[in-house]
């Protein structure tokens, strides 16, 4: 994989371009996404962002985000795209099987493969050109050091500084996870310069819920977690039932698993979820304790030190038995943690 520096020299020449990121994008997902298709789109490029999936409605707000296809949805035309184009931005994933049923038309494809992502373990091999930094708070964080390092600063606008604020807010848990230094502060200062107004971005994010989801995580507080003290655990477990029951939508679970890593004393939270077709599970972690190795030796998964995710397809009491399996294997650890 050669530096992403390399490819600096050659933004100038008008090529179509595919922008992707993973499976049920996040707001720093997204926002790269298209903070990137706004920058590049100043060059002249023909540009497609597509999305493996649907992405929750709290992101519709972005600048950009009407014309980003769903590939389950919109497969031909996204698949067209995919195969004419001469580079593939894959953003905010580390291993095409993050792309659910994109992995195939994305490996198949004659474009050169650009990688800007922070995940740890990344498919190398596949990409051309590309960067992997697990020290970054974000992919937009490393979108904004794109465009620094390529030169073009003076092409920041209003759209691209929502979109990349949107990410790096978020990712960082509106800067209070470790990752956020000095750095973060520094770009977000700078997109404050240039007129940023961050409240209406919050706002966006934070307040287009609606009741029903409020009442789906009242009801999983107080009927869905379980504490493990012994463990310094919390476990929140949602059958497939209570999402139909409450009309649960993509990105109504975000955050659900910081809540119980809230609890005084937690070190490890989690929350595993039926979503029908596969459980998916969400970990979080204070300390030193490394989630994203238990989510790739227990669920599949990976991500962050301190934030990972997985999925099974066993049914969710195998997955749940597994997790309380794991940790009591993991007990020296779990429970090193001091009140």
């Amino acid at each position: 994989m050669q530096p992403i520096q390399n490819i600096f020299p050659l933004l100038a020449q008008p090529k179509n371009i595919v922008i992707t990121t993973h499976q049920k994008p996040d707001a720093d997902a997204m926002g790269s996404s298209l903070a990137l298709y706004h920058f590049l789109n100043q060059f002249g490029h023909h540009i497609t962002v597509i999305s493996p999936t649907n992405w929750a409605a709290f992101l519709n707000w972005m600048p950009g985000c009407k014309q980003v296809l769903d590939f389950e949805i919109q497969t031909a035309k996204a698949t067209e795209a995919i195969n004419t184009a001469d580079w593939i931005f894959c953003l905010d994933f580390n291993t095409m099987m993050r792309t659910k049923r994109m992995e195939e038309k994305l490996l198949a494809a004659t474009a050169e493969k650009i990688l800007i992502d922070h995940h740890r373990e990344p498919q190398m091999d596949v990409f051309t050109y590309g960067i992997s930094d697990t020290g970054k708070s974000s992919t937009a964080e490393m979108i904004y050091d794109f465009i620094i390092g390529s030169d073009h600063a003076d092409k920041i606008n209003e759209a691209i500084s929502e979109c990349l604020y949107a990410g790096v807010m978020t990712d960082t848990g509106s800067f209070r996870f470790p990752s956020t230094k000095a750095s973060v502060h520094k770009m977000v200062a700078h997109l404050k310069d240039l007129g940023l107004q961050h409240s209406p971005v919050h706002e966006e994010l934070f307040d287009n819920f609606l009741e029903n989801r409020f009442r789906f995580i009242g009801h999983v507080l107080l009927n869905r977690m379980e504490v493990f003290y012994e463990y310094n655990t919390a476990l929140i477990v949602i059958p497939q039932a209570d999402l139909i029951k409450y009309d649960v939508r993509t990105g109504d679970t975000e955050g659900l698993v910081n809540y119980p890593l809230s609890i005084k004393g937690i070190k490890l939270a989690a929350v595993i979820i039926d979503r029908g077709e596969e459980r998916k599970s969400s970990f979080r972690s204070k300390g030193d304790f490394d989630v994203n190795s238990f989510a790739r030796k227990y669920f599949n998964g990976g991500g962050h030190f301190n934030a990972a995710g997985g999925f099974n397809k066993e049914p969710l009491e195998e997955v749940v038995t597994k997790f309380k399996a794991a940790i009591k294997e993991n007990t020296t650890q779990l429970s090193s943690y001091k009140f």
